[in-house]
């Protein structure tokens, strides 16, 4: 679900869609205008169906974001910080940094999504009766009705107990509230996602079987998508549960060498690489301000020939590339910037601006066994290792 093309912001928040949307979108307008609206109306000329085909394409599509927003501005009012929101394949994600901190918080942001695909619904039939009554097009007035259809399905389908969808999530927001434990109510409430997953998933390639019709691989993809969301989704909860109360400065390692950037790499591959024990360092420019960091994956990259020329700086990653962090800012936040970087670093930088540790994915490792030692739940596959 990463964000492919970017179509701006709305109330601040970052908005984007995933390619796999125009697939969708093009799908939706080909079986409205193609099938569905030439049967239930026909004596329409075939631009006629196409354009209502594509438009309501475009509005659904512009619900679906409606859905997303209502879930990110209520996010907002319970304090939690949105990244963004993407429109992909299956709908739309908020993605949100941090997460609620009571389960009526959860319950609000939840439920904004469902409330507002249904507000829609509701307004799109009253449209309809009302474009009826003044004897508009019945191709017209039928674009409206399935728009209020449609997005009174999507906030059914939605409010199924099945996490992650929105109904899962209100369901572990009971469970949370009922038993006061977030993490194991994100256990049973993934558990019950997975489950449906695979019911849809079992539906579906028995629907293709007996019938061969696509519809059947989409239950398939849909069950797919829940049953891994659903695995993910607990994974990121158990993890953050593990690491609560945390600091960065409690994980990092003190001991930090860097290297002036415009070190030659062969000086470095033997001043440096050789004589430490470290795979990465930290990087700084002449008035010793952190530049970026070097890694031996990054200077093996450098012709043998060329070593004794070739500054560190030319290979390092730049410091807007790699995570930086303050020392007391909790481990479960840096965790969710430093995920994709490349290298699997971070530097912790103090509020002067002075670098004073370094995480690497061997100290969250060593957290993470520490945090299994003293009985935290972990997701599956991790845990202390020999």
């Amino acid at each position: 679900m990463d964000e492919s093309i970017r179509l701006g912001r709305i109330a601040g928040i970052r908005v984007g869609m995933n390619w796999s949307l125009l697939v969708i979108a093009w799908l939706i307008a080909w079986s409205l205008a193609g099938q569905q609206l030439p049967a239930e109306y026909p004596g329409y000329g075939t631009s006629a169906y196409w354009t209502a085909g594509i438009l309501a394409s475009i509005v659904f599509f512009a619900s679906l974001l409606a859905h997303e927003m209502a879930h990110a501005l209520q996010a907002r009012r319970e304090d939690v910080e949105v990244e963004g929101i993407t429109l992909w394949l299956f709908g739309g994600v908020a993605r949100m940094r941090g997460e609620a901190m009571s389960a009526g918080a959860e319950f609000r942001i939840t439920i904004a999504g469902p409330v507002s695909s249904l507000s829609i619904a509701l307004v799109f039939f009253l449209v309809g009766l009302a474009l009826d009554a003044g004897n508009a097009s019945e191709l017209l007035v039928g674009t409206f009705f399935w728009l209020a259809r449609i997005n009174a399905v999507l906030a059914a389908f939605n409010m199924i107990p099945a996490f992650p969808l929105d109904g899962g999530r209100v369901f572990r927001a009971w469970l949370w509230r009922r038993k006061g434990d977030k993490t194991r109510a994100t256990a049973v409430a993934a558990r019950v996602g997975r489950g449906f997953g695979y019911l849809l998933v079992g539906i579906g390639l028995i629907d293709f079987a007996v019938n061969s019709e696509f519809g059947g691989l989409w239950f398939v993809f849909l069950g797919y998508f829940l049953t891994t969301a659903a695995r993910s989704e607990e994974s990121h909860v158990l993890l953050r549960g593990a690491l609560a109360g945390l600091q960065v400065r409690d994980i990092m390692s003190h001991d930090v060498v860097s290297v002036p950037a415009w070190t030659t790499v062969q000086t470095f591959i033997d001043e440096y690489a050789a004589r430490h024990r470290f795979s990465a360092f930290p990087t700084h420019d002449f008035d010793g301000r952190t530049e970026g960091l070097v890694t031996l994956a990054r200077v093996q990259g450098a012709p043998l020939d060329e070593r004794a020329e070739a500054r560190v700086r030319d290979y390092a990653f730049r410091l807007d590339e790699v995570p930086t962090a303050r020392p007391r800012e909790p481990l479960t936040d840096l965790l969710e910037r430093s995920g994709g970087a490349e290298h699997g670093r971070s530097l912790v930088i103090d509020e002067q601006g002075a670098l004073v540790g370094i995480v690497s994915p061997r100290d969250i490792s060593r957290a993470l066994d520490l945090a299994s030692l003293r009985g935290a739940r972990l997701p599956s596959g991790v845990g202390p290792r020999v």
